[in-house]
């Protein structure tokens, strides 16, 4: 009735439908992973809600301008918070700080 080719290419395309299905059941999306910030560390370091709303816009890769709008605050207070984030979690550049935040259990 229809050529080898044609029954080929409907396995195929029951095999990438089978897959894309079973991909999507068997893993779980980021965002439903329930992550539970680490309260006693913000605790521990003395973060305040402003410097942790910073740096999770941080980890998000948002530069200096971006976290000033998303807040509502001047591009030079995000310094300020930047600065006091680094000395509390220790490091010195953005990226050890987003590293040290999620090994710390601060941003997702």
């Amino acid at each position: 009735m229809f050529p080898a080719e044609a029954y080929v290419i409907i396995v195929a395309v029951l095999f990438v439908l089978l897959g894309i299905w079973m991909g999507r059941q068997l893993t779980v999306p980021k965002d439903r992973e329930g992550f539970s910030r680490n309260e006693a560390a913000i605790e521990v370091l003395g973060l305040s809600s402003r410097e942790c709303a910073v740096l999770e816009l941080l980890g998000q890769g948002m530069a200096n301008k971006e976290i000033a709008r998303a807040l509502e605050i001047s591009p030079n207070t995000v310094k300020t918070h930047l600065s006091h984030l680094f000395e509390k979690l220790d490091v010195s550049r953005r990226a050890q700080a987003v590293m040290k935040a999620k090994e710390l259990s601060l941003i997702p």
